[in-house]
């Protein structure tokens, strides 16, 4: 592939993913209006379909797991039929904990995508980088920062008015 297809192939999955990660973004305001931690998630197929959305729940439902990520896991993972995700990519708005991250490599999420860092809970570079663990029979392909001053001050602000 010459370097001009290259560079035109590069700049149409950078406006995909923003696409994506604005989506994303929409469901972490939902998850701040419900006032729960405004994480949110878009899981899409490789093809390009979504396959879910989500936001955090962890306090509507009672459950430590309801993250974003989890949730898009198990709704995509209902629409395809299957508990693997082969090809599929995830957007999700801050950096997956450690919790997610175990279910995106048992899923095999082919790549994630992420917004703001977590370097208190992040499972994919910050604190820990399980993706990219040669130890383990799966890596993931990762990629922060994407609308990453958004995302942050969306966490930023919430916690801020918390705090109040």
């Amino acid at each position: 592939m010459n370097q001009a297809v290259k560079r035109v192939a590069d700049l149409q999955r950078m406006m995909n993913d923003k696409d994506f990660m604005r989506q994303a973004l929409i469901e972490a305001r939902r998850a701040a209006d419900e006032d729960e931690v405004p994480v949110g998630a878009v899981l899409v197929a490789q093809d390009g379909a979504v396959l879910a959305r989500a936001h955090n729940q962890t306090i509507a439902q009672s459950d430590p797991t309801a993250h974003a990520e989890i949730i898009a896991l198990r709704q995509g993972c209902r629409v395809v039929g299957n508990y693997r995700l082969m090809k599929a990519i995830l957007y999700v708005t801050v950096e997956p904990c450690i919790m997610c991250l175990g279910a995106l490599l048992q899923a095999r999420i082919a790549r994630i995508v992420f917004g703001a860092r977590d370097p208190k809970w992040g499972g994919a570079g910050s604190l820990y980088n399980l993706a990219d663990d040669a130890r383990l029979n799966h890596t993931i392909a990762v990629e922060g920062g994407l609308l990453e001053e958004e995302c942050r001050v969306l966490m930023q602000d919430f916690f801020r008015r918390k705090r109040r």
